[in-house]
């Protein structure tokens, strides 16, 4: 139950916010559509070694194109 609650925090907080991609947890990750547990795992991977400044630097992971990181960037204005 606190799992259910905590996640749908996160999805109503990402409605409203921003997410920082260099400090989100997994579960704000997963929030933004397109984005599902193997990209947030490949973005918090990516971070542990390089530094995400805006959302074009996702590019720079695989399986991340033009298309989905303009999808992304609409969705997190």
């Amino acid at each position: 139950m606190k799992k259910m609650i905590l996640i749908f925090m996160f999805m109503v907080s990402a409605l409203f916010a921003k997410v920082d991609f260099q400090t989100a947890t997994k579960e704000q990750l997963m929030a933004i559509n397109g984005i599902g547990a193997k990209k947030a795992e490949a973005i918090i991977d990516y971070r542990k070694s390089n530094k995400i400044e805006k959302v074009e630097d996702l590019t720079k992971i695989k399986g991340f194109g033009n298309t989905l990181v303009n999808k992304i960037k609409k969705s997190n204005m």
